[in-house]
């Protein structure tokens, strides 16, 4: 692709160099994420975290709360969180054993299921389904470029890998 510039535009923008052009991939990266969040919330009325979490319930009913937290790849106390909002809004019911008053399974209530249909696909998230796209050599060094990425970026918050994208 050959872009023309004129001489005003060339003092406006920077010349495009490697960092440059992976910023602008993030952004595009980052924004069709926020797109998707948010027509899943104008769709569903819940974040794509939550509808995350209520496929996963769909495919597997009667998941413990630290199953579906590996499940989303969060935290035990984030999928907690999580739950409690969704469970607040009815969409799904924790029932315990009656052998083990300790194990709490998840299930989708009717509104959880009514929900989750009227979410717009991929239910796991736009970013999280393309990656599982991806062949493994492609991911190996997508995580090895991305560590060198963070070891560069100074303060981070390495807990902030426990949390879901749509929820920072």
């Amino acid at each position: 692709m050959i872009t023309v510039l004129t001489h005003r535009r060339a003092h406006l923008e920077p010349p495009p160099n490697a960092a440059n052009e992976a910023l602008r991939q993030f952004r595009v990266i980052f924004g069709a994420v926020r797109q998707h969040v948010q027509a899943v919330e104008k769709a569903c009325g819940v974040s794509g975290a939550q509808i995350w979490a209520l496929a996963a319930l769909h495919q597997t009913p009667g998941m413990k709360v630290s199953e579906l937290a590996q499940a989303l790849s969060i935290h035990v106390s984030t999928a907690s969180n999580l739950l409690d909002k969704v469970e607040k809004a009815g969409l799904i019911r924790r029932e315990r054993k009656h052998t083990d008053q300790r194990v709490v399974q998840l299930y989708l209530t009717a509104a959880g299921e009514k929900a989750l249909k009227r979410a717009p696909q991929p239910l796991t998230g736009i970013l999280t389904h393309a990656l599982g796209q991806l062949p493994e050599d492609a991911l190996t060094r997508l995580n090895q470029d991305l560590a060198v990425l963070i070891a560069h970026m100074g303060a981070i918050n390495i807990r902030d890998a426990q949390k879901p994208l749509s929820e920072h």
